[in-house]
């Protein structure tokens, strides 16, 4: 699946911290894969900014991400836990819209 830097850092911030053994290794491995090497880091100028923004100067950057059944069941669960809650923002759509996630209303 073809996942673009914001993709990436808005996955990276919601996989769960907790969870049984089998989640625990799924979430370790799609942290692996989600994450910026060293030379992605310089090709997409990828800067931490105060305050713990992340900016970003190569906006057509992507990346293919091997996402398993089970790690896409976890996405899915994740994104549509959090439309529920309605703690998603704009920057989520394209996420939601790749793994699908329904309206809740």
């Amino acid at each position: 699946m073809n996942l673009t830097v914001l993709d990436r850092l808005l996955l990276l911030g919601m996989l769960p911290a907790e969870g049984d053994i089998t989640m625990l290794r799924i979430v370790r491995k799609l942290r692996e894969d989600l994450s910026f090497s060293e030379q992605e880091h310089a090709e997409v100028g990828l800067a931490k900014l105060e305050g713990g923004r992340v900016t970003w100067t190569d906006t057509t950057h992507t990346k293919t991400v091997d996402i398993g059944p089970k790690a896409h069941a976890l996405i899915v669960d994740v994104l549509t836990k959090a439309s529920t809650a309605k703690t998603l923002t704009a920057n989520h759509l394209g996420l939601c819209d790749l793994f699908a996630i329904p309206d809740t209303e």
